[in-house]
């Protein structure tokens, strides 16, 4: 039997390309060359009012008061040239019919983080990343968001290239990155890029899924010589964070017409501390607890060793004039973090089984029968005022036949957890020209993230005394494999026709852990947890490989007046996965100048995000602090077509939808450039996950009977769902100035964005209030950047800005925290034209977010963890940057 879905949307697409078919031929007449009479008539100049030849005027009198330096300065916005986002040639950034960011290498340069996911955080409206303290694999790899959607809501692409996504799943992201699995963008080193061009629009129509918040494009370098060094090392404030970097770049010719750029980076950071002593850690201490660290539990950022990135760019010229091209990166490091503090007289299912009255003792001897009936005649310890009683725990040490985690964890422990990270691409590629002038493009790319966790100064509980304290729990992987051809053909110059094919194929894998990490031992049924606590490992029955595969077909055209007035676009994809069937999305586009300093442009699409692999049979076991019961918890998420996920309205996962609207303006003045865009994404069938459930001891035996070992401990569960619906709508404004009266060598610019989302419905059964106020106000509304960078005695610069960040909801603390402002600074010293001396500070006046009121009768994180701007205070940096040319290379750039 046919699909319907399959039929209907071959029938969309087919109708697409009969209109681009019907319109070409008479699109392609009405470009054909006029005759001489009617060009030269069309040469002749047209008459301008008076305002007009003013204007020009004034244009040309601003200029004539710039140095050449600072006139190319002051045209710097409007002559940034963008390839995202149109399959017709490259355009600047004003012509554009969609906005497009322009983020320079210099822009990058300009800044103490090394880190891209950072660094990004005060060049791009609306993106937002959090430190993620204690976030499970979240710390790893940060999720970042664009127009306060999820993570994998915004493409990626490199060079033009879909880039892989990250293994990691986003357990922990207060709400909007919860469930979400997108790309790694740390993984590519400031030093290597050229620019990066951000489309803040709908794209999906062109590019494909996740495109619905937006599209971000890493262009790498292309240089056949020269090259830099970049050494960095800095600290917090606090005296904690120190963190070093060494990157470098370098360019080698292929021949005559050809091009070798690699660009390396090495670094690391230390740890940082933010935390303030929680209250039943100190009582333990005041009790005569000499054992219990202070502070019991660290709240920072994670400690970062042997970051390791190389990335590869290369292009050759071939005969015909066709191009081979390519680039690949291997990228590595661990990161680890800490967990929350396991009290040693509390702590469920490892020193207390009810609730801290006395502690938990396990009987070896009924562990080694499998009879409960008391065989070794361990006494019961009760605990009073924090301190078991001393008698009674010495009897237990003494008996060998008795067991309490005391015995090797007296002060508790807290669990060290992260992980080991390997990132790996390649993508390759020949395209040309043919003689008819159709341009084609055929590539092909792999690519691979893989987090293989670790876990230490923990327990598997129900191994008694033969637990180890450190564990491998498994791994996840994410595999890619996509191939390309697209083409493009000018049927004249005023109309563009491109389309293309893709097929690809993506594959998520869950590695297994060593057996100790998931297994019940013999102590489990007198109450003790199972499995490596803080995060159990993946048993061999919950490991596997889930792989998807889709192809699409796509098209658009594109249309022009000739005389730059106006431009239109059309685009129409149908995509077919394999799992969830068909979908087909279009966008219409167009921008019209009023005047020749003022545009104005539109678009409207429609979207889609298909769920990933990992989404759809992943599972995970996360430890939390319960604030109503002040107790730790085992929350699990389990897949929606688990038995158990049904029967509260689990069901197969569908694709996400869009409807994404935007309008704005641009206005181009020489020196001030201002561009302003509305927009609003309807996104219904939204996935993520639910809110909490409990267990019932049925279900618990249901989800052992699938293989989820852990379950033994959950007290709750969630699980993917397509069940609410949101409204999100903002606007975003980029504004530069280049004061003429100061010589050009001063830039004033501005970013602002003010982003609202609204859950305009929902199933209550499975997203409650907390859920709901997570996904709307867990980011930040309004942000804005206002920098100011100024050159003078030629070989000296400085730089200032101020960014603002509004308030935000952290629901683990149950708080509303308040906006807050953050200065950076920075001066540059030319020592000569190749050596250049920067030191600088972030967050000079050593902003914090409000302490979270409840950190010491809570877990002891003195601020919210999820501070859009984070949390550790004042950062001072120094950088030296050494640029150099070769004796080889034609100079590409």
């Amino acid at each position: 039997m046919v699909d319907g879905k399959l039929i209907r949307g071959f029938a969309h697409l087919g109708l697409a390309f009969v209109l681009i078919l019907v319109l070409a031929p008479s699109l392609a007449a009405q470009d054909e060359p006029m005759d001489e009479p009617e060009a030269e008539e069309m040469d002749e100049p047209m008459a301008q009012d008076e305002g007009e030849e003013m204007e020009e005027e004034m244009d040309a009198d601003e200029d004539d008061d710039l140095d050449p330096e600072a006139a190319e300065a002051a045209q710097g916005f409007s002559e940034e040239i963008v390839v995202t986002g149109s399959r017709a040639e490259p355009r600047s950034v004003t012509e554009s019919m969609v906005p497009v960011d322009v983020i320079t290498a210099t822009d990058f340069l300009d800044q103490g983080d090394t880190d891209v996911s950072n660094l990004l955080r005060t060049l791009a409206p609306s993106y937002n990343v959090n430190t993620q303290p204690i976030s499970d694999a979240a710390t790893v790899v940060r999720p970042a968001n664009l127009r306060n959607l999820a993570p994998d809501h915004t493409l990626v692409l490199v060079n033009g290239k879909r880039r892989h996504r990250a293994a990691v799943i986003y357990w922990l992201g207060n709400g909007v990155a919860d469930g979400a699995q997108g790309p790694d963008i740390s993984a590519i080193p400031a030093i290597a890029l050229k620019q990066v061009e951000v489309l803040r629009d709908g794209a999906s129509a062109q590019y494909g899924s996740d495109a619905i918040a937006g599209v971000m494009n890493f262009i790498l370098k292309d240089s056949d010589s020269g090259g830099s060094v970049e050494l960095r090392g800095g600290q917090y404030e606090a005296g904690d964070g120190e963190a070093m970097s060494v990157a470098a770049n370098l360019g080698l010719p292929i021949g005559e017409h050809g091009y070798f750029n690699v660009s390396a980076e090495y670094g690391s950071s230390d740890p940082t501390d933010r935390s303030v002593q929680r209250d039943d850690a100190a009582a333990l201490i005041a009790a005569g607890n000499s054992a219990v660290a202070n502070p019991a539990q660290v709240w920072g950022s994670p400690e970062i060793d042997d970051e390791a990135k190389l990335w590869i760019n290369w292009g050759h010229l071939l005969g015909g004039g066709s191009q081979l091209y390519g680039h690949a990166n291997y990228v590595s490091k661990t990161v680890t973090g800490g967990f929350f503090f396991r009290n040693p007289n509390t702590r469920s299912a490892v020193f207390s089984g009810d609730g801290g009255d006395t502690l938990l003792i396990g009987d070896l001897l009924d562990a080694q029968d499998g009879v409960l009936d008391g065989s070794a005649g361990c006494p019961t310890v009760t605990i009073t005022d924090n301190v078991p009683d001393p008698a009674a725990l010495a009897a237990v040490f003494n008996n060998p036949n008795c067991f309490s985690f005391q015995e090797l964890f007296p002060g508790g422990f807290t669990p060290q957890f992260g992980g080991d990270l390997t990132d790996n691409s390649i993508v390759g590629g020949i395209r040309g020209q043919t003689d008819g002038g159709i341009s084609w493009d055929a590539s092909i790319g792999w690519g691979s993230n893989e987090v293989d966790f670790f876990i230490s100064n923990t327990v598997n509980a129900s191994l008694g005394p033969a637990t180890p304290t450190e564990f491998d729990p498994g791994l996840y992987k994410q595999e890619e494999l996509t191939v390309n051809f697209d083409v493009s053909y000018p049927l004249g110059p005023r109309t563009n026709l491109a389309a293309g094919i893709e097929w690809r194929d993506e594959t998520f894998e869950i590695g297994i852990g060593q057996v100790e990490s998931f297994q019940i031992g013999p102590l489990a049924e007198q109450g003790f947890s199972a499995a490596s606590n803080g995060f159990p490992g993946f048993s061999d029955l919950a490991a596997g490989e889930w792989s998807r595969s889709n192809w699409a077909l796509y098209g658009d055209l594109e249309r022009n007046s000739g005389d730059g007035r106006w431009t239109v676009g059309l685009a129409v994809r149908f995509e077919d996965f394999e799992d969830f069937g068909t979908t087909t999305n279009g966008k219409v586009s167009g921008r019209y100048s009023l005047t020749d300093n003022m545009q104005l442009r539109a678009s409207i699409s429609t979207g889609f995000r298909a769920p990933t692999p990992g989404q759809s049979n992943a599972f995970n076991v996360s430890t939390e602090f319960d604030l109503a019961s002040m107790e730790l918890v085992n929350n699990g998420t389990i897949p929606s077509s688990s038995r158990v996920a049904q029967l509260r309205g689990g069901r197969p996962l569908e694709a996400e939808e869009s409807v994404n609207y935007a309008f704005g303006m641009v206005y181009d003045r020489g020196p001030f450039t201002l561009t302003a865009d509305y927009f609003q994404i309807d996104l219904s069938d939204r996935l993520s996950l639910t809110q909490n459930f409990s267990l019932t001891q049925a279900e618990v035996d249901a989800l052992l009977a699938e293989g989820i070992t852990s379950a033994a401990n959950l007290q709750n569960f969630r699980f993917f769902t397509n069940d609410f619906d949101t409204e999100t709508k903002g606007i975003d404004v980029v504004a530069t100035y280049v004061p003429p009266g100061l010589g050009g060598r001063t830039t004033f610019s501005l970013l602002f964005n003010h982003t609202e989302t609204d859950v305009t419905d929902f199933n209550p059964a499975t997203l409650d209030d907390t859920r709901i106020r997570e996904l709307q106000e867990a980011l930040p509304e309004t942000r804005w950047v206002a920098s100011a960078n100024h050159r003078f005695a030629e070989n000296w610069r400085v730089l200032g800005r101020l960014s603002y960040y509004s308030g935000w909801f952290d629901s683990e603390d149950v708080q509303d925290y308040s906006g807050e402002y953050l200065v950076d600074l920075e001066v540059g010293w030319d020592f000569n034209p190749n050596i250049t001396f920067v030191v600088g500070g972030q967050n000079v006046f050593d902003t914090v977010p409000d302490e979270n009121m409840g950190a010491r009768t809570g877990v002891g994180n003195r601020y919210s963890q999820y501070s859009p701007f984070g949390f550790n205070g004042a950062f001072y940096y120094a950088r030296v940057i050494y640029d150099f040319n070769m004796p080889w290379g034609g100079g590409n750039n």
